[in-house]
Protein backbone atom coordinates (compact mmCIF):
# COMPACT_ATOMS: atom_id res chain seq x y z
CA UNK A 1 0.00 0.00 0.00
CA UNK A 2 1.47 3.54 -0.72
CA UNK A 3 0.96 6.88 0.71
CA UNK A 4 -0.28 10.05 -0.88
CA UNK A 5 1.55 12.79 0.52
CA UNK A 6 -0.48 16.53 0.49
CA UNK A 7 0.03 19.97 2.29
CA UNK A 8 -1.13 22.39 4.19
CA UNK A 9 0.21 25.89 2.36
CA UNK A 10 1.78 28.41 4.56
CA UNK A 11 0.98 32.02 5.14
CA UNK A 12 -2.84 31.84 4.09
CA UNK A 13 -3.39 30.81 7.55
CA UNK A 14 -1.41 31.55 10.58
CA UNK A 15 -2.63 30.23 13.60
CA UNK A 16 0.55 30.04 16.28
CA UNK A 17 0.13 26.04 16.91
CA UNK A 18 1.77 25.52 13.06
CA UNK A 19 2.68 28.83 11.62
CA UNK A 20 6.54 29.68 11.22
CA UNK A 21 7.81 33.27 12.00
CA UNK A 22 8.60 33.71 8.73
CA UNK A 23 5.28 33.59 7.60
CA UNK A 24 4.20 36.81 9.22
CA UNK A 25 6.46 38.64 6.38
CA UNK A 26 5.03 36.30 3.42
CA UNK A 27 2.44 37.25 1.01
CA UNK A 28 0.50 36.23 -2.28
CA UNK A 29 3.70 35.54 -4.26
CA UNK A 30 5.17 33.12 -1.20
CA UNK A 31 2.12 31.54 -1.68
CA UNK A 32 2.59 30.84 -5.58
CA UNK A 33 6.20 29.50 -5.40
CA UNK A 34 5.04 26.97 -2.59
CA UNK A 35 2.34 25.67 -4.60
CA UNK A 36 4.36 25.06 -7.97
CA UNK A 37 6.95 23.74 -5.61
CA UNK A 38 4.22 20.92 -4.81
CA UNK A 39 2.94 20.57 -7.95
CA UNK A 40 6.42 19.69 -9.18
CA UNK A 41 7.17 17.59 -5.58
CA UNK A 42 5.15 15.04 -6.33
CA UNK A 43 2.51 16.25 -3.77
CA UNK A 44 -1.24 14.70 -3.92
CA UNK A 45 -2.94 18.65 -2.62
CA UNK A 46 -2.58 21.95 -1.08
CA UNK A 47 -5.01 22.55 1.28
CA UNK A 48 -6.20 25.89 2.23
CA UNK A 49 -8.32 26.90 5.55
CA UNK A 50 -11.47 28.93 6.22
CA UNK A 51 -12.23 31.22 8.98
CA UNK A 52 -14.61 34.71 8.34
CA UNK A 53 -13.52 36.85 11.35
CA UNK A 54 -11.25 35.95 14.36
CA UNK A 55 -12.66 37.29 17.30
CA UNK A 56 -10.48 39.32 19.82
CA UNK A 57 -10.39 36.61 22.53
CA UNK A 58 -8.79 34.29 20.17
CA UNK A 59 -6.64 36.54 17.51
CA UNK A 60 -3.54 35.90 19.85
CA UNK A 61 -3.50 32.19 19.14
CA UNK A 62 -4.60 32.02 16.32
CA UNK A 63 -4.09 35.41 14.77
CA UNK A 64 -6.29 36.72 11.93
CA UNK A 65 -4.84 35.85 8.84
CA UNK A 66 -6.97 33.71 7.22
CA UNK A 67 -7.27 33.81 3.81
CA UNK A 68 -10.62 32.75 1.75
CA UNK A 69 -10.10 29.25 0.49
CA UNK A 70 -12.13 29.47 -2.67
CA UNK A 71 -10.15 32.77 -4.01
CA UNK A 72 -7.01 31.27 -2.64
CA UNK A 73 -7.48 27.99 -4.43
CA UNK A 74 -8.74 29.90 -7.64
CA UNK A 75 -5.90 31.69 -7.69
CA UNK A 76 -3.05 29.13 -7.18
CA UNK A 77 -5.24 26.80 -9.72
CA UNK A 78 -4.35 29.12 -12.36
CA UNK A 79 -0.52 28.76 -11.52
CA UNK A 80 -0.33 25.11 -11.37
CA UNK A 81 -0.99 22.24 -13.55
CA UNK A 82 -1.72 18.74 -11.20
CA UNK A 83 -1.53 19.13 -7.87
CA UNK A 84 -5.40 19.19 -6.13
CA UNK A 85 -6.98 21.61 -4.55
CA UNK A 86 -8.33 21.05 -1.37
CA UNK A 87 -10.66 22.99 1.00
CA UNK A 88 -9.36 21.72 4.60
CA UNK A 89 -11.76 22.36 6.10
CA UNK A 90 -14.87 24.55 4.44
CA UNK A 91 -17.30 25.51 7.29
CA UNK A 92 -19.91 25.48 5.22
CA UNK A 93 -22.46 25.31 7.67
CA UNK A 94 -21.58 29.37 7.88
CA UNK A 95 -23.30 29.72 4.11
CA UNK A 96 -26.46 28.45 2.49
CA UNK A 97 -25.16 25.44 0.34
CA UNK A 98 -26.24 27.02 -3.08
CA UNK A 99 -24.09 29.75 -2.85
CA UNK A 100 -21.13 27.01 -1.17
CA UNK A 101 -21.80 24.86 -4.79
CA UNK A 102 -21.51 27.66 -6.89
CA UNK A 103 -18.07 28.89 -5.60
CA UNK A 104 -16.58 25.42 -5.63
CA UNK A 105 -18.60 23.92 -8.73
CA UNK A 106 -16.51 27.18 -10.28
CA UNK A 107 -13.62 26.32 -8.66
CA UNK A 108 -13.19 22.82 -10.02
CA UNK A 109 -14.57 23.46 -13.86
CA UNK A 110 -11.68 26.25 -13.61
CA UNK A 111 -8.93 23.74 -12.20
CA UNK A 112 -9.90 21.20 -14.61
CA UNK A 113 -11.49 19.28 -11.98
CA UNK A 114 -8.57 19.60 -9.11
CA UNK A 115 -11.30 20.08 -6.34
CA UNK A 116 -11.50 18.24 -3.12
CA UNK A 117 -13.85 20.14 -0.82
CA UNK A 118 -13.27 18.73 3.22
CA UNK A 119 -16.22 20.35 5.34
CA UNK A 120 -16.43 20.72 8.90
CA UNK A 121 -18.45 22.04 11.75
CA UNK A 122 -16.51 24.76 13.03
CA UNK A 123 -15.64 25.99 16.31
CA UNK A 124 -16.15 30.05 16.42
CA UNK A 125 -18.98 30.85 18.08
CA UNK A 126 -18.83 34.24 16.96
CA UNK A 127 -18.38 33.95 13.61
CA UNK A 128 -21.96 32.15 13.55
CA UNK A 129 -23.35 34.59 15.78
CA UNK A 130 -22.34 37.48 13.17
CA UNK A 131 -23.36 35.67 10.46
CA UNK A 132 -26.65 34.71 11.69
CA UNK A 133 -26.48 31.30 11.92
CA UNK A 134 -27.51 28.71 14.77
CA UNK A 135 -24.16 28.06 16.93
CA UNK A 136 -25.49 24.87 18.85
CA UNK A 137 -27.37 23.53 15.62
CA UNK A 138 -23.89 23.93 13.70
CA UNK A 139 -23.63 19.37 13.91
CA UNK A 140 -27.09 19.00 12.32
CA UNK A 141 -27.05 22.12 9.76
CA UNK A 142 -23.57 20.52 8.37
CA UNK A 143 -25.16 16.99 8.18
CA UNK A 144 -28.01 18.48 5.94
CA UNK A 145 -25.72 20.64 4.17
CA UNK A 146 -23.50 17.82 2.99
CA UNK A 147 -26.27 16.13 1.64
CA UNK A 148 -27.69 19.25 -0.17
CA UNK A 149 -23.86 20.07 -1.27
CA UNK A 150 -24.31 16.10 -2.68
CA UNK A 151 -27.26 17.43 -5.06
CA UNK A 152 -25.91 21.03 -5.88
CA UNK A 153 -22.49 19.80 -6.60
CA UNK A 154 -23.84 16.82 -8.57
CA UNK A 155 -24.11 16.50 -12.57
CA UNK A 156 -27.93 17.89 -12.26
CA UNK A 157 -27.92 21.70 -13.52
CA UNK A 158 -31.32 22.14 -11.49
CA UNK A 159 -30.46 19.93 -8.29
CA UNK A 160 -33.13 19.82 -5.51
CA UNK A 161 -33.00 19.38 -2.01
CA UNK A 162 -35.74 19.49 0.72
CA UNK A 163 -34.95 19.37 4.04
CA UNK A 164 -35.57 20.90 7.55
CA UNK A 165 -32.66 23.72 7.03
CA UNK A 166 -32.76 24.30 3.32
CA UNK A 167 -35.35 23.59 0.55
CA UNK A 168 -34.42 24.17 -3.20
CA UNK A 169 -35.06 23.14 -6.60
CA UNK A 170 -35.92 24.18 -10.11
CA UNK A 171 -32.96 27.12 -9.74
CA UNK A 172 -30.37 26.48 -12.37
CA UNK A 173 -26.55 26.71 -11.62
CA UNK A 174 -23.64 26.47 -14.66
CA UNK A 175 -20.80 25.61 -14.91
CA UNK A 176 -21.38 22.35 -13.57
CA UNK A 177 -18.09 21.30 -11.43
CA UNK A 178 -15.43 18.87 -14.19
CA UNK A 179 -15.94 15.99 -12.15
CA UNK A 180 -18.15 13.63 -12.25
CA UNK A 181 -18.51 13.20 -8.28
CA UNK A 182 -16.83 15.89 -6.37
CA UNK A 183 -14.93 13.91 -3.16
CA UNK A 184 -16.34 15.13 -0.07
CA UNK A 185 -13.60 14.81 2.99
CA UNK A 186 -15.28 15.32 6.87
CA UNK A 187 -12.95 16.97 8.82
CA UNK A 188 -12.75 16.68 12.52
CA UNK A 189 -11.81 14.30 15.43
CA UNK A 190 -15.04 14.52 17.76
CA UNK A 191 -17.49 11.09 17.90
CA UNK A 192 -19.78 12.88 16.18
CA UNK A 193 -17.22 14.07 13.28
CA UNK A 194 -15.85 10.58 13.01
CA UNK A 195 -19.54 9.14 12.44
CA UNK A 196 -20.23 11.92 10.07
CA UNK A 197 -17.33 10.93 7.72
CA UNK A 198 -18.08 7.24 8.04
CA UNK A 199 -21.61 7.36 7.11
CA UNK A 200 -21.43 10.88 4.33
CA UNK A 201 -18.28 11.23 3.55
CA UNK A 202 -15.39 10.07 0.99
CA UNK A 203 -12.62 10.81 3.25
CA UNK A 204 -12.00 11.59 6.69
CA UNK A 205 -9.53 14.31 7.79
CA UNK A 206 -8.81 13.90 11.72
CA UNK A 207 -8.08 16.75 13.95
CA UNK A 208 -4.62 16.58 15.44
CA UNK A 209 -4.95 12.63 16.74
CA UNK A 210 -1.95 11.71 17.85
CA UNK A 211 -0.73 8.26 16.02
CA UNK A 212 -1.83 6.26 19.10
CA UNK A 213 -5.05 7.12 18.75
CA UNK A 214 -5.57 6.74 14.95
CA UNK A 215 -5.86 2.89 15.14
CA UNK A 216 -9.10 2.94 17.34
CA UNK A 217 -10.15 5.80 15.55
CA UNK A 218 -9.96 4.49 11.68
CA UNK A 219 -11.78 0.75 13.55
CA UNK A 220 -14.70 3.18 14.55
CA UNK A 221 -14.86 4.31 11.07
CA UNK A 222 -14.37 1.16 9.27
CA UNK A 223 -16.98 -0.47 11.45
CA UNK A 224 -19.51 2.57 11.14
CA UNK A 225 -18.96 2.52 7.35
CA UNK A 226 -19.66 -1.34 7.03
CA UNK A 227 -20.68 -1.21 3.26
CA UNK A 228 -17.00 -1.45 1.92
CA UNK A 229 -17.30 1.90 0.15
CA UNK A 230 -14.18 3.46 -0.19
CA UNK A 231 -13.10 6.07 2.17
CA UNK A 232 -10.03 7.84 1.81
CA UNK A 233 -8.30 8.11 5.36
CA UNK A 234 -5.90 10.71 6.53
CA UNK A 235 -3.61 11.99 9.19
CA UNK A 236 -1.78 14.68 9.84
CA UNK A 237 2.11 13.96 10.72
CA UNK A 238 4.42 15.29 12.83
CA UNK A 239 6.34 17.90 11.91
CA UNK A 240 9.10 16.93 9.60
CA UNK A 241 12.20 17.82 8.70
CA UNK A 242 14.19 15.91 6.17
CA UNK A 243 18.15 15.50 6.83
CA UNK A 244 19.85 16.74 10.14
CA UNK A 245 18.55 20.03 11.06
CA UNK A 246 21.48 22.81 12.29
CA UNK A 247 18.75 24.78 14.53
CA UNK A 248 16.55 23.45 17.22
CA UNK A 249 13.59 22.14 15.07
CA UNK A 250 11.51 20.80 18.32
CA UNK A 251 11.57 17.73 20.42
CA UNK A 252 8.52 16.48 18.23
CA UNK A 253 9.82 16.89 14.75
CA UNK A 254 10.58 13.86 12.78
CA UNK A 255 14.41 14.42 11.47
CA UNK A 256 16.80 12.35 9.33
CA UNK A 257 17.64 10.95 6.36
CA UNK A 258 15.09 10.05 3.60
CA UNK A 259 14.90 6.00 4.57
CA UNK A 260 14.71 6.95 8.19
CA UNK A 261 11.36 9.48 7.97
CA UNK A 262 9.89 6.83 5.58
CA UNK A 263 10.01 4.14 7.46
CA UNK A 264 8.26 6.00 10.48
CA UNK A 265 5.66 6.94 8.00
CA UNK A 266 5.02 3.73 6.46
CA UNK A 267 3.51 2.89 9.86
CA UNK A 268 0.24 5.30 8.87
CA UNK A 269 -0.19 3.16 6.05
CA UNK A 270 0.11 0.01 8.16
CA UNK A 271 -2.79 1.39 10.65
CA UNK A 272 -5.30 1.97 7.34
CA UNK A 273 -4.07 5.51 6.53
CA UNK A 274 -4.23 6.25 2.74
CA UNK A 275 -3.12 10.17 2.66
CA UNK A 276 -0.92 11.93 5.07
CA UNK A 277 -0.63 15.78 5.31
CA UNK A 278 2.69 16.35 6.51
CA UNK A 279 4.02 19.89 7.21
CA UNK A 280 7.72 20.88 7.69
CA UNK A 281 9.75 23.13 9.68
CA UNK A 282 11.35 26.18 8.33
CA UNK A 283 13.12 29.33 8.53
CA UNK A 284 12.42 31.00 5.03
CA UNK A 285 10.42 30.13 2.00
CA UNK A 286 13.71 28.90 -0.21
CA UNK A 287 13.79 26.23 3.32
CA UNK A 288 10.68 24.91 3.10
CA UNK A 289 10.41 24.48 -0.56
CA UNK A 290 13.98 22.90 -0.33
CA UNK A 291 12.47 20.72 2.39
CA UNK A 292 9.46 19.89 0.18
CA UNK A 293 11.73 18.80 -3.05
CA UNK A 294 13.79 16.50 -1.02
CA UNK A 295 10.86 14.81 0.33
CA UNK A 296 9.30 14.36 -2.83
CA UNK A 297 12.30 13.05 -4.70
CA UNK A 298 13.82 11.08 -1.97
CA UNK A 299 10.99 10.15 0.76
CA UNK A 300 8.09 9.99 -1.31
CA UNK A 301 9.49 7.33 -3.55
CA UNK A 302 9.71 5.41 -0.46
CA UNK A 303 6.33 5.51 1.09
CA UNK A 304 5.03 1.96 -0.53
CA UNK A 305 4.57 -0.12 2.20
CA UNK A 306 6.13 -2.83 0.18
CA UNK A 307 9.78 -0.69 0.08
Amino acid sequence: MSLDYGIQLPVQSQSTIYAEPWEADAGPADLVEVARAADRAGFAYVAACDHVAIPRRLADAMSTVWYDPVATLAHLAAVTARVRLLAHVAVVGLRHPLLTAKQYATLDHLSGGRLILGVGAGHVREEFEALGVDFERRGAVLDETIDALRAALGPQEYPSHHGKSFDFEGLGQRPRPAQERVPLWVGGSSPAAVRRAALKGDGWLPQGDPRERLPGQIETLRRLRGDGAPLTVGAITEPLYVGTPGWEVGRRTLTGPPEVLAESLRAYAAMGVDQIQVRFRSRDRGELIDQMSLFGSEVGPLLDSGS
